[in-house]
């Protein structure tokens, strides 16, 4: 089997993880974090949960500001994304979304990028998006995301399996889980989180004002962590999938790919349509990749906890966290 040769490899690899989980040098903010991460490589759900979090904070009267290392982007400095003046190129796909929310900056050190959140854009809670297993900041709560119908796949780490690190050192340092969508691992979190008595949340990424799909032959392509849920929510709002396209998460879109996807289109008679993570970085693009993606329709999607006021309830829990561990 694959994963057992590769079995020496994940225990370094897990080792490493492991050290920097309880080891890592973890910046003081002053104010409150909050880590929203994935115990495996891969999406999740991360970005909404995130998004459905910083509105929970907004709506406490809070000023919330978002942490994202800004994958795939040009450059290494830390910044405050500016969605109306910046491209995907200079922050990344994710903090583009982020921004229409709240303030988010980007960047590798997460602690000069808090710090920039809370001097120039006057934040005073933060969400981080991913960044739990780098354990830049202290955070006052951490959850980990995990997909209902994927779960922790075959539970071995990276390469050998999707764990990011051992589950059980991963759980150590979370105080909680949040179980994306319905499927046969809700049952085995719930366990896990049961044996290390940590609650488990659950909730939903469904698609908004989705009833205009219906009966509509689409040709569907993403770069996402997860494209199969998208093509799946295209179908399930009554979108007739006739074609796809798959591209690695993140892919940065050529002239050449959106041209055979275009070609696709026309020859089929099928509208195009993908993600608001991939339009993002379409209309950062080169001018044919910015008039291409005027052709395409977005599936724009949102995050719901399963029971209502769980966002809220995560924010003021971050908050008592904090003065706790601050103030006693």
């Amino acid at each position: 089997m694959p994963s057992t040769l590769l079995a020496p490899v994940a225990d370094l690899y897990g080792r490493i993880a492991t050290r920097n989980l309880d080891k890592g040098q973890r910046a003081e903010t002053g104010v409150p974090v909050l880590c929203v991460g994935n115990p495996t490589v891969g999406g999740a759900g991360k970005t909404p949960c995130a998004i459905a979090l910083g509105q929970a904070a907004i709506g406490l009267g809070r000023k919330p500001g978002f942490v994202s290392r800004g994958y795939g982007r040009k450059g290494r400095g830390t910044l405050l994304v500016d969605p109306e003046r910046q491209t995907s190129r200079e922050t990344g796909d994710e903090p583009l979304l982020l921004a229409r929310i709240a303030p988010t900056a980007v960047g590798a050190d997460r602690a000069a990028a808090a710090r920039l959140l809370i001097e120039e854009a006057g934040c005073d809670i933060i969400i981080m998006d991913d960044g739990f297993q780098s354990a830049r900041l202290k955070t006052d709560l951490s959850l980990l995301l995990v997909d209902g119908q994927r779960g922790l796949g075959n539970w071995r780490v990276f390469p050998a399996g999707p764990l990011r690190a051992p589950i059980e050192d991963q759980t150590r340092h979370a105080d909680g889980f949040v179980v994306v969508g319905k499927g046969p691992a809700g049952a085995d979190i719930a366990s896990l989180a049961g044996r290390s008595n940590r609650p488990v949340h659950y909730g939903a990424i469904t698609p908004t004002k989705a009833e205009r799909f219906a009966g509509m032959r689409v040709l569907a392509f993403a770069g996402i962590g997860d494209p199969a849920k998208f093509l799946a929510s295209l179908s399930a709002v009554g979108a007739r999938v006739e074609d796809s396209r798959v591209f690695p998460d993140h892919h940065p879109y050529t002239a050449e790919d959106v041209a055979a996807l275009s070609a696709a289109a026309w020859r089929q008679g099928l509208q195009l349509v993908t993600t608001r993570k991939d339009a993002v970085r379409l209309a950062g693009g080169a001018d044919a990749l910015r008039l291409f993606a005027t052709e395409c329709d977005v599936l724009d999607v949102t995050f719901r906890f399963d029971v209502e006021g769980t966002a809220e309830r995560l924010i003021r829990e971050t908050l008592a966290n904090f003065r706790r561990r601050r103030f006693g």
